[in-house]
């Protein structure tokens, strides 16, 4: 039976408001992972002086925590943590052999050449740390998607990932002429208050149980357009 697990956890902010000083939801946790909530705008490692989420983590809760993937500074959402490095690999073993789900929601300004479907293709470094999709498909990264329709000109995707390569869904989006709400990086002109690119939501196995998380996204002014939360509740 599929167990889903509750959100719980909340976030602070201390008066500066910094995205470095707030504590880390957390999603849930058990003897063995942990799953939190990642904030936009926040780096996975430590960089120039500037508190990570690990790093963030690790003082929050006082123990060694072992990655079991990550999102870009960009990017909220959902992150897996293994409690021990066996955890960890067990997770991660899942993720290799496409046995984990992983689903991510998308705003974009730029409507798409398609509406649905399948976006493969190999993946290869492009300028200023940026990444690009080639025509060929030898080690290919693969991304279904979904998307609708909302209001002003905007549209809501839903990503799901068949591979896991740097910066893909941020690629992924671009190849379809419809860059994420706010990637300059990935051709977005929007000035906007974050980039709008969430991990919703993941199924995995853990000891015989099944486990489906979802974190709705609770940062960014588009993110809580009606008609988008009224799509991601049905």
């Amino acid at each position: 039976a599929c167990c889903k697990l509750p959100l719980s956890g909340s976030t602070t902010t201390p008066p500066s408001g910094g995205v470095f000083h707030m504590l880390i939801p957390i999603l849930q946790q058990t003897q063995h992972w942990l799953a939190v909530n990642k904030p936009a705008g926040l780096n996975f490692h430590s960089e120039d002086g500037e508190a990570g989420l690990v790093a963030l983590l690790r003082q929050q809760l006082g123990f060694e925590l072992y990655a079991v993937h990550r999102l870009d500074k960009l990017t909220s959402g959902i992150v897996l943590f293994g409690k021990s490095p066996e955890a960890a690999n067990q997770l991660a073993e899942q993720l290799r052999n496409r046995h984990m789900q992983k689903f991510y929601i998308a705003v974009s300004d730029q409507k798409p050449g398609k509406k649905q479907g399948s976006i493969i293709g190999d993946m290869q470094k492009s300028r200023n740390g940026t990444w690009r999709l080639t025509r060929t498909q030898d080690n290919p990264a693969i991304t279904q998607f979904f998307s609708w329709g909302l209001e002003n000109g905007l549209r809501l995707f839903l990503l799901q990932l068949h591979s896991g390569k740097t910066h893909q869904l941020r690629v992924a989006m671009k190849s379809l002429g419809s860059p994420v709400l706010g990637d300059a990086a990935y051709g977005s002109k929007a000035e906007v208050d974050r980039g709008y690119l969430h991990a919703w939501a993941v199924r995995f196995g853990f000891d015989g149980a099944s486990i489906e998380l979802i974190c709705p996204p609770g940062e960014g002014a588009v993110f809580s357009n009606v008609i988008l939360q009224q799509q991601l509740d049905k």
